[in-house]
């Protein structure tokens, strides 16, 4: 028994080890600009999430007529963001047939309706996680699809917003770390530009990671809205009903 307790213990401490290893070794993420009540932002992010995003990922939990929340009217929604077959109160599902996705990518694309939710870990949030993950993608010839990605070593995707970041390469030095030579990310090299500038794309995949965001939770602000409304009037409510109970006692006594 002492024996299998210690084994236990020794392979606690590996897996620990072997996990901080991994979390030094891994690329640090980057802080998501989490505005979800900027509509704007939403707005767009959303023409985003459409145009570059749900031919491959559905978003099977969201109706787009919920986009109503972040300011649309029912005919923007039909007009900028509706294929010609779909309908304004249907849920937003992917055009790509999960067979093929499977053939191409080795596994059929998640949905994305609560993504922002589920990717937290030891780095940071999911949108911090989303929002580096969609800024380090790079040209890798070795992959089946062309590209690798920094927060998502050897991902089966490609970069789905190539066109709009250019193709790029990650440049490394060596530097000497805890008495070791390692290689580590220096900066990019741009190999073709995109149709956007630098500044412009991080706008852009800040808004897109902001509905991502928003989409995991719509009454995430009505919540916290309503949550602040009834903890000032519960303060209210106790200053008052504090000072009541003082003035009944004085006159009791």
């Amino acid at each position: 028994m002492k024996k299998t307790i210690l084994t236990m213990i020794a392979t606690l401490g590996l897996v620990l080890a072997q996990a901080g290893h991994a979390e030094e070794a891994g690329y640090a993420w980057d802080k998501a600009p989490n505005q979800t009540n900027d509509l704007r932002s939403l707005q767009n992010g959303a023409k985003l999430f459409v145009n570059y995003c749900i031919g491959c990922h559905s978003a099977a939990f969201m109706r787009y007529n919920r986009l109503g929340d972040i300011g649309l009217s029912e005919a923007q929604i039909k007009s900028n963001l509706l294929f010609s077959t779909d309908k304004v109160g249907e849920t937003m599902k992917a055009a790509i047939d999960p067979k093929q996705a499977k053939d191409w990518f080795g596994a059929n694309p998640p949905d994305l309706t609560v993504i922002a939710r589920s990717r937290s870990g030891h780095g940071g949030t999911g949108p911090d996680y989303l929002y580096t993950f969609l800024r380090t993608f790079y040209r890798d010839d070795a992959r089946p699809t062309g590209w690798n990605n920094l927060a998502f070593p050897n991902v089966g995707m490609p970069n789905p917003l190539w066109q709009l970041q250019g193709q790029r390469r990650p440049i490394y030095e060596e530097r000497e770390q805890h008495g070791h030579k390692t290689q580590v990310l220096a900066g990019w090299e741009q190999l073709t530009p995109g149709t956007m500038s630098p500044l412009q794309y991080e706008q852009a995949v800040g808004d897109l990671v902001n509905y991502l965001q928003w989409m995991g939770e719509p009454a995430a602000n009505t919540r916290i809205r309503v949550g602040v409304g009834v903890l000032i009037f519960l303060g209210i409510f106790t200053l008052i009903a504090w000072r009541l109970n003082a003035a009944y006692w004085r006159a009791v006594r």
